[in-house]
């Protein structure tokens, strides 16, 4: 099963591709969406779903997890997270993709086993677990955290813990 993990941003989102084998998990790709920092607003969000898009059709991922929205104290970076997310749920629904989230204490816990970890933990715990080389930044830590928090709730729950009806669509149709 390959999963996509996304950490959503209006500057950047990361993401990152793990899969599931026999003997464990392993990193497809990851990366970060960075639109110029001068494109208007509307057009980075733009510019994050044609990137997903294309992410998605790549690398076919089945399932994407994404962070659930949080409580934030500036509510203007909050819209303006919401509108990313929105850029990345749609691309997934429209790229048929069952979508998963989680709240950012699940994936703390699933990673360091306290929800009150810092950025760093996770990260360092990302690249333990993954075995990679080099030291991915926050944003794609964060969203292989996210992707490894979904295929550590998979093997305990063969339910899904939340899936969007219309994540069903067959690819390709607008």
């Amino acid at each position: 099963m390959l999963v996509l993990g996304v950490d959503p941003g209006s500057r950047v989102t990361g993401y990152g591709l793990i899969e599931k084998r026999p003997g464990g998990i392993v990193c497809v790709d990851w990366g970060r969406v960075r639109p110029p920092p001068d494109m208007p607003f509307y057009e980075r969000i733009h510019h994050i779903f044609l990137s997903m898009m294309e992410i998605m059709r790549r690398h076919g991922p089945q399932e994407m997890a994404i962070e659930n929205i949080f409580h934030a104290k500036n509510a203007a970076s909050s819209l303006k997270l919401g509108h990313a997310r929105g850029a990345v749920l749609v691309a997934a629904v429209h790229c048929g993709l069952k979508i998963f989230e989680y709240s950012p204490l699940e994936i703390k816990k699933a990673l360091v086993g306290y929800g009150r970890g810092s950025k760093e933990q996770v990260r360092s715990m990302v690249q333990i677990m993954l075995k990679l080389k080099a030291l991915p930044g926050l944003d794609t830590s964060d969203a292989l955290a996210t992707a490894i928090c979904h295929t550590s709730w998979k093997r305990y729950d063969t339910a899904p813990i939340k899936v969007h009806a219309a994540a069903a669509m067959p690819s390709g149709k607008p």
